[in-house]
């Protein structure tokens, strides 16, 4: 309903004269702006609490219905664990379900926020005896001049992070690959030459014909030489003669 009166609204806007359509884009503008104020001012005046640990089998839903009864409750994250935990608990024959090792809570008042922190922080967090989280104890804090956008920019800068990390091991990986793959083509093609002049040396040993050529190739050898010093026998007469070249240059000796 609300789109179809959008839309009317904006249907009759286009066939106003063009004084009263800037009338009524100023207006929207305007109303766009109290809104975003007035949203504004509603997020200064929420508080957000952090939780170090969350218990097993604990999830957003199960931890909004424990702490909605201290106070009105906007956003819930929880970071979910690493696979690999998850995969070794599952064989550990622990629990099996989504895990987390973190989360944030925000509440409509700070105040409320504080409250609860200093209330809850190493308390029991109880229920029934039967619960699974009767014995786990509160880890919650009060993050002060913390907002909800801190927290989705840091979310957004890991995600970015991983993601390059990613991409980086991934390209290593791809030409870790390649230049394995090449080393094996090389090597097979090295392989089939040996082959081909294994049996063309056996036809010719069987035909009492041998080729020097062909044996020459088949036991050529890249050698590289690198230009060597010739090593200095007796280095006092190195340093003598260094000494008496010195001396006939400073004094203009022959």
């Amino acid at each position: 309903m609300a789109e179809e009166e959008q839309t009317k609204i904006d249907d009759s806007t286009t066939e106003l004269p063009d004084a009263e359509l800037d009338d009524v884009k100023a207006e929207r503008k305007k109303r766009r702006k109290e809104r975003l104020l007035k949203e504004a001012a509603k997020a200064n005046k929420r508080g957000v609490c952090y939780l170090s640990r969350i218990p097993p089998r604990m999830d957003p839903l199960k931890l909004r219905q424990i702490l909605s009864q201290y106070g009105e409750i906007e956003r819930i994250y929880l970071t979910p664990e690493d696979p690999t935990a998850h995969v070794h608990r599952k064989k550990a024959g622990g629990f099996r379900g989504q895990g987390f090792t973190e989360g944030w809570v925000e509440f409509t008042n700070k105040s409320v926020a504080k409250r609860v922190a200093s209330m809850l922080n190493g308390e029991q967090i109880g229920g029934k005896k039967k619960s699974s989280f009767y014995y786990d104890l509160w880890n919650i804090k009060y993050l002060s001049k913390f907002k909800w956008d801190h927290l989705t920019e840091e979310i957004a800068y890991k995600n970015a992070t991983r993601e390059q990390k990613l991409a980086l091991e991934l390209s290593a990986a791809k030409k870790e690959r390649d230049f394995y793959l090449a080393k094996v083509d090389q090597s097979r093609a090295l392989s089939s030459i040996d082959e081909r002049l294994k049996k063309k040396r056996k036809i010719q040993q069987e035909n009492g014909t041998t080729s020097e050529i062909e044996d020459n190739q088949q036991a050529a050898k890249v050698i590289r030489q690198f230009p060597q010093n010739k090593p200095v026998k007796d280095g006092a007469e190195k340093q003598k003669r260094l000494s008496k070249d010195l001396l006939a240059g400073v004094f203009g000796g022959s």
